[in-house]
């Protein structure tokens, strides 16, 4: 299984590339790295997009290949394509986002588990009911994966099948994703004891 961190996003609504802001000891996409390097995911791919240099300056890559995605202004689509090509040959990946860093070790380790233990078409991740990420497609939805195009496709692919799609409960509430000033200063605030 490979590890697919979307980490491409525009910062639109922010003003300034949401990888670099400060979290702990390191960046936002700096501590979702820390956590997607440490788990027992065999590989890991890291799309970067308009701010990849910024990114990559912020970042203490372990194992991770980092490559980018010209393209990433016309939708998460195109992330997942070129975090695709760059996973090769492989049973299944686990797509994770880079702007929410709640998903860690253990959130990883469980979606994982689940999909060893029971193969599903997609798996994707409930938080006490409430869909989220990561989610892992088996290498039989890759051709579906690489129809999508512009955002949210993954999503509406998920939503096109749930007859094929298994969700895997996890006894938390969903993270928060990065997406505003807010929903940053909530991110630094609950992972406050864990960056101590």
């Amino acid at each position: 299984m490979v590890g697919v961190v979307l980490g491409a996003g525009s910062s639109r609504r922010l003003g300034r590339p949401k990888q670099t802001l400060p979290l702990g000891d390191t960046t936002l996409l700096g501590w979702v790295m820390r956590d997607v390097e440490a788990s027992s995911l065999e590989r890991v791919v890291l799309v970067l997009g308009g701010a990849a240099d910024e990114a990559l300056a912020g970042l203490r890559l372990r194992r991770a290949r980092a490559v980018r995605n010209d393209a990433h202004g016309s939708g998460c689509a195109s992330s997942l394509l070129a975090g695709l090509d760059a996973a090769g040959p492989c049973e299944a990946i686990m797509l994770l986002l880079g702007d929410m860093p709640g998903v860690d070790c253990a959130v990883i380790e469980a979606l994982r588990g689940d999909f060893e233990r029971d193969p599903a078409w997609a798996s994707v991740t409930s938080y006490r009911g409430a869909l989220g990420h990561p989610l892992v497609f088996s290498a039989g939805a890759f051709a579906d994966l690489r129809a999508l195009h512009g955002d949210k496709a993954v999503w509406k692919l998920v939503e096109r099948h749930p007859e094929r799609v298994r969700k895997v409960e996890i006894a938390r509430p969903r993270p928060r994703d990065v997406d505003t000033w807010e929903d940053y200063r909530e991110v630094v605030a609950a992972l406050r004891p864990r960056a101590a």
